[in-house]
């Protein structure tokens, strides 16, 4: 992440030519010219919500007269109730949603979201945003994310990394792992003394995720197209599926997880690794709050060691519906969203912006959170969630990792079944 002030001013000189193709100044087509409708479903106090209101500042004072009115919505409203609201003609400007195909690329395919693949050319979205983040953006016309047009734009993003107890490590006298290498000789070093080394829950997505790690540092981006986006097909009986499943089976045979984590929850893996129980957790950057407000220790923060890749997206969309009477000031608004000024304040919150500049961060925690996702997003490396890519394969994949877990099943037998259900999923959606 860059500052791009020159950018701002390039975008700013094309902002009129896009706000012209769109749907006329509000005055001239009749709509309200004084209120831009948000609706998201943010807490104030996160990143996200704080970054959006130095966004809606920087709206108001260059748009004199229009004042922005933000409605709180929850998360489940919009999932449950979002194709009936827009098809109606009382709908928000602009909204925050939910990314993938089932949520915005269902929206897109039914005609219910804006198309904004000309204002992200001509104010540069497509520039700031890089590959894996674009991914989620945009849709096909049958709302297959990642080609098409875009009906979004992310504003922020999340990863999945390990977090470490640096106490525990130096007390044990155990280098913190840098390579692959290092990290098995650290977990075979308090395996020795007694210590589960990971936290994990896999009652829950968290041992899901670090099976998701361990496929991904066996593979490149053209297996990541053909999993998450159909590009191709991918093997469930070698390659990095079979790899990562063995692998998982290994280190829960040698102890570096427990097996008596399988009936855990996420927050149980994340207390236990609070107490100081365990050396290191594998999850999301959704905890980094928590974390930093409740541990006592020194804690450290990495990607996963040998990876190039690693789990992790855009955050949420921000979406112009169809039937929004102000697009042209929706989009303008979606730019400040995009600014300096607000993605700066993302940065500093912890927020993860997609561009936001990392020195501007006083607290080391935050800046070294930055400066993993910074890492990882300038290499390419977000691979998406293992479970995304078909309906209903979430539970399928958590009862998979479940039974890796606790021997119940041969690993490889469990993983030709999660294949047999992926594959009829895909079908669903692409036929053949």
């Amino acid at each position: 992440m860059t500052t791009f002030r020159t950018a701002l001013l390039a975008a700013g000189a094309a902002a009129a030519l896009v706000l012209t193709g769109c749907s006329g100044s509000p005055a001239e087509s009749g709509t309200d010219s004084t209120t831009l409708t948000f609706w998201h479903y943010e807490d104030d106090t996160s990143a996200m919500a704080q970054s959006w209101q130095a966004a809606i500042a920087d709206f108001e004072k260059e748009n004199p007269g229009v004042t922005v009115k933000v409605e709180k919505q929850t998360f489940e409203q919009l999932q449950k109730n979002a194709k009936i609201v827009l098809s109606g003609d009382t709908v928000p400007d602009v909204m925050e949603y939910n990314k993938g195909n089932g949520t915005a690329g269902q929206l897109a395919s039914q005609g219910l979201l804006a198309d904004l693949t000309d204002s992200a050319s001509q104010l540069g979205w497509d520039q700031k945003l890089p590959g894996s983040l674009q991914t989620t953006a945009r849709y096909d016309e049958n709302g297959l994310m990642g080609s098409g047009n875009w009906y979004g734009v992310p504003t922020y993003g999340e990863f999945v990394q390990i977090y470490l107890n640096n106490d525990m490590f130096a007390e044990n006298g155990i280098a913190v792992p840098t390579d692959q290498a290092s990290l098995i000789s650290a977990m075979d070093a308090f395996v020795a003394k007694g210590i589960t080394p990971i936290a994990t829950a896999g009652a829950e997505y968290p041992l899901a995720q670090l099976w998701s790690e361990l496929v991904l540092s066996r593979t490149d981006r053209s297996f990541v197209d053909a999993y998450q986006l159909f590009k191709g097909d991918v093997s469930w009986t070698d390659g990095p599926l079979a790899e990562g499943t063995k692998e998982l089976a290994d280190w829960v045979a040698k102890g570096y997880v427990a097996k008596s984590a399988s009936g855990l929850k996420a927050e149980d893996m994340a207390v236990g690794f609070i107490s100081g129980k365990y050396p290191m957790m594998v999850s999301g950057s959704w905890w980094f709050g928590r974390l930093q407000s409740d541990v006592k220790f020194d804690m450290g923060q990495v990607l996963f060691p040998g990876s190039g890749y690693s789990s992790g997206s855009s955050g949420n969309l921000l979406v112009v519906p169809t039937n929004a009477k102000n697009k042209d000031l929706a989009i303008k608004f979606i730019n400040d969203a995009l600014g300096e000024n607000a993605q700066n304040v993302a940065a500093v919150k912890g927020g993860l912006p997609v561009a936001g500049d990392a020195s501007k961060i006083t607290d080391p925690q935050t800046k070294q959170l930055t400066e993993n996702w910074q890492t990882l997003v300038g290499r390419d490396g977000l691979s998406f969630y293992m479970d995304w890519p078909v309906a209903g394969f979430y539970d399928k994949l958590v009862s998979f990792c479940q039974t890796v877990m606790n021997g119940s099943k041969d690993p490889m037998a469990a993983l030709a079944e999660l294949g047999e259900f992926y594959e009829s999923g895909k079908k669903d959606i692409v036929g053949g």
